[in-house]
């Protein structure tokens, strides 16, 4: 039988981190989402890197603004962000403060607290699909921007923490280019995720969005 995962909060120290240190470091790890209801627990599977005003994927590209203050304040807070008019995201800030680098939490397994993420997910098959995807994740942990720069490392009293989990083995990580990223950051290979892992999301490349006439 394996080991149980180690339930030792996260310190900040774990963000402090370059970026493409922190990302595939998150797999395996323990998102807590501490809501009225009760607990819902997510073993993350799927993430990508985001380094800020280098990267031309990065909602910190073209500097600060008051949708991505988040992203330059101190490492372990949380940066969420409304997309399309219709879905939120999560996104874990690492690296030094004003750097504005982060980690986009991309999918997961709920091991805790199903019951109540399936309430928000009606659309869901199965338990695999509960948090594939991160609108899917966002909608099954009740996230929204009242979260934006919630301090993950505040304490069991905070909304979100993140928790030691059980690590992942190099040769279980995959990588490869971010879902959905256009431009001159198409080709970063900034995604990581658990091989073979049935909740992480599937891979599509960006496409255009059409101007209607």
């Amino acid at each position: 039988m394996s080991a149980r995962p180690d339930r030792t909060p996260l310190p900040r120290s774990f963000y402090d981190r370059p970026v493409l240190t922190v990302a595939p470091d998150l797999l395996g790890r323990i998102l807590v989402r501490r809501t009225e209801e009760g607990p819902i627990e997510l073993r993350i599977t799927e993430v990508e890197a985001y380094e800020g005003e280098s990267d031309p994927g990065s909602h910190a590209y073209r500097g600060r603004t008051a949708r991505n203050a988040s992203m330059f304040g101190p490492p372990g807070h949380a940066y969420v962000y409304f997309i399309y008019g219709m879905w939120f995201s999560l996104n874990l800030v690492c690296g030094p403060k004003d750097h504005a680098s982060g980690v986009l939490v991309r999918a997961g397994e709920i091991t805790v607290g199903a019951e109540l993420a399936r309430k928000r997910r009606l659309s869901a098959k199965n338990d695999e699909e509960l948090a594939k995807g991160p609108a899917r994740l966002a909608t099954a942990l009740a996230v929204d921007r009242s979260l934006d720069g919630t301090d993950l490392c505040a304490g069991p009293d905070s909304a979100l923490s993140l928790l030691t989990g059980r690590s992942v083995v190099t040769d279980q990580v995959g990588n490869g280019p971010r879902t959905g990223v256009g431009g001159a950051g198409a080709a970063h290979p900034y995604r990581y995720w658990i091989d073979g892992d049935p909740t992480v999301s599937p891979y599509r490349a960006h496409a255009p969005r059409r101007r209607s006439t």
